[in-house]
């Protein structure tokens, strides 16, 4: 248990809080129905509008009368461009993500770790008429669930595996067999050996996705490179093709990060 949660007066309700704003974040632009809010926070329903009635008096959220949708907010906005200058990478990145598209032909993304899960933060479409739509600005995943969450948690030191690993259980229940723990850490292996991850259609079926991860000046991955794309597209020998090019503009915007101290 998170002994801040339990110590800190207000805590459990500002974690509570916190948790809501990110599901609504995660829905984009479209946003989402109260009852996924309040089932993916593990809330009632009446517990869940309330919060989002509290965040949207606030600015943080919006709500959308005619369809009964949640969506971001302008305070997000605002606190995100204050925080932009600290945290975002994508004026860097944006070249090197459109680059990966092109020459691989695949949709291209970039995404970020933030605590136990990865945003995706750019997309760039490959030339390629037939695209995967898994992924695209503002959908979260768990770490080791898309390629890109899988290309950090990978990369990360063992121990904090071990802590991700014991804090998520649940996470093969919640999403498929293949992320289970004990299925999860040979792919772990397997990517810290080949450089990047593979997805071979675990999280929509038919649609295949490459990861590579980013480093911060610390030597930590906090960012990914990752393509996705049709499985006849994603053949063996094309995979070390993809692979290949990948790292090398995972490695690319890496050096870039560090000469931009962040």
């Amino acid at each position: 248990m998170d002994t801040a949660r339990t110590s800190v007066p207000g805590a459990q309700a500002v974690a509570r809080a916190a948790r809501v704003l990110r599901l609504v974040t995660s829905g984009g632009a479209s946003g989402v129905a109260v009852t996924d809010v309040a089932r993916d926070a593990g809330l009632t329903r009446p517990t869940a509008h309330r919060l989002l009635a509290a965040l949207a008096h606030e600015g943080l959220v919006d709500h959308d009368e005619r369809t009964g949708r949640w969506m971001p907010g302008p305070e997000l906005f605002l606190m995100g461009t204050v925080a932009a200058s600290r945290y975002d990478i994508t004026d860097v990145a944006r070249d090197v993500v459109r680059s990966l598209a092109v020459r691989t032909e695949e949709s291209a993304f970039l995404s970020v770790r933030r605590g136990d899960e990865t945003v995706c933060l750019l997309r760039e479409e490959g030339s390629f008429p037939i695209r995967s739509f898994v992924l695209s600005e503002g959908v979260r995943f768990p770490l080791g669930v898309a390629s890109a969450g899988l290309a950090i948690l990978a990369f990360l030191p063992p121990h904090d595996v071990d802590a991700y690993l014991d804090r998520h259980p649940d996470i093969g229940e919640r999403w498929g067999a293949a992320h289970d723990p004990r299925r999860l850490r040979p792919r772990l292996r397997e990517t810290r050996e080949r450089g990047y991850a593979v997805n071979p259609g675990l999280i929509v079926e038919g649609s295949f996705g490459l990861g590579a991860a980013v480093f911060d000046r610390s030597g930590h991955p906090q960012w990914a490179l990752s393509l996705t794309g049709v499985e006849f597209r994603f053949g063996p020998d094309r995979i070390a093709e993809l692979g290949r090019t990948l790292l090398a503009h995972a490695h690319q915007l890496t050096t870039r990060v560090a000469a931009s101290h962040r």
